[in-house]
């Protein structure tokens, strides 16, 4: 399976190369094509010194050459970015390609982190992204609530739950297989993409609770 991921240079879209690069082919995807073909090859020898040999490959090319060759697509970007990025993107993909939004829509304000669907009125990450869609029963949300700093160390195992909303049941299972191919990740599904908010919500939740009880890099478990 090919897995592109838009904002793959950042943080997030470094974990993910990493651990999927275990069992897929990644295509790390930005506005910048050296750019992506750069951290690429930094990623591969990363992988390597990891896991050892990987089965998949990491290569690296602009934003929408790697949306017309995933078969599923990470968005791994800025709220404020997503109808600029999504208009240029989304309408290349496949009609089987399965999207992914891990966006948060939230701002640091006096008070703390809070949800800008609420603060400002605005959609929430979903509603943006699914404008985009040709098929908007392809589209998933997920990965709200992981740790960036704990994805990007391969060698850190992980230990949390993961929040899933999405209309195609298809869909909703090729990216639960994703989850559970990171070790220490379960997927919990929500329900409807309607329903994303509850999952992007979850984030500002935990940052704030992060900081006002000097906890470090938590999570999400349901037990």
């Amino acid at each position: 399976m090919k897995i592109g991921i838009i904002g793959g240079t950042g943080g997030m879209g470094k974990g993910f190369a990493l651990r999927w690069s275990q069992n897929h082919d990644i295509i790390i995807g930005s506005r910048d094509a050296a750019r992506a073909s750069d951290s690429a090859v930094e990623y591969t020898n990363l992988a390597k010194e990891a896991f050892g040999e990987i089965k998949g490959t990491i290569s690296g090319s602009d934003n929408v050459s790697v949306a017309k060759e995933s078969d599923v697509l990470i968005l791994s970007i800025p709220y404020e970015n997503i109808d600029s990025v999504c208009s240029a993107i989304l309408h290349e993909i496949k009609d089987s390609c399965v999207v992914v939004s891990p966006i948060v829509p939230m701002t640091k304000t006096d008070v703390g982190f809070e949800f800008i669907p609420i603060k400002e009125n605005k959609p929430f990450s979903y509603q943006l992204v699914s404008k985009h869609m040709k098929n908007k029963s392809k589209l998933v949300s997920a990965f709200h609530v992981i740790s960036e700093k704990k994805l990007v160390n391969p060698k850190l195992e992980l230990d949390y739950d993961i929040f899933v909303c999405g209309d195609d049941d298809e869909s909703v299972q090729v990216v639960n297989g994703l989850i559970n191919e990171i070790k220490g990740l379960r997927p919990i599904y929500l329900g409807p993409g309607e329903l994303s908010y509850l999952s992007e919500i979850s984030t500002p939740l935990l940052l704030n609770a992060m900081i006002r009880n000097k906890i470090k890099n938590p999570g999400i478990k349901i037990v």
